[in-house]
């Protein structure tokens, strides 16, 4: 019984994003230098020439899992998204992440997304049941796998 007790309560810890404030400074997973990266906005004119990319990139983040902290929105520019996963789930980043600039040393690549695996996603997110239910069609999306992210601003 008292492993069952403890089991949930560690099932609930893990089950929450990290806390913190995601000062500039503080990072996630690898440390990552700033000097270097690449603006977000470079990269789908990138992708356009190599699929699959390794490189540090700049970029905002939008929304942050509200569940664990395991995914990221951020901006490509002003009408494009990508998502963020972190390599291995090594790291979480806090909700507080939402609306920073963050470095990431990352591979960027250009995937067709499931309706399934959108919608999973949208749940995370917390969206209502007609947005997930709207989702009926599977779409190109940049996504980014990160090594580790250091808040810059």
């Amino acid at each position: 019984m008292l492993l069952t007790i403890a089991s949930a309560f560690t099932l609930m810890a893990v089950a929450q994003p990290p806390a913190g404030d995601a000062k500039p400074g503080e990072w996630y997973g690898a440390k990552v230098d700033a000097s270097g990266a690449i603006a977000m906005s470079e990269l789908p004119a990138m992708l356009e020439k190599n699929d699959n990319i390794d490189t540090k990139i700049k970029a905002t983040v939008l929304d942050v899992c509200p569940k664990k902290g395991c995914w990221l929105s951020i901006a490509v520019n002003d009408s494009t998204t990508a998502f963020v996963k972190m390599k291995d789930y090594a790291f979480f980043l806090p909700v507080a992440a939402k609306g920073k600039t963050v470095v990431m040393d990352a591979n960027i690549q250009m995937k067709t997304i499931s309706v399934a695996e959108q919608q999973h996603y949208a749940e995370d997110a917390k969206k209502s049941r007609e947005e997930i239910e709207a989702i009926t069609q599977p779409k190109k999306e940049i996504r980014v796998l990160a090594k580790g992210i250091t808040v810059v601003e």
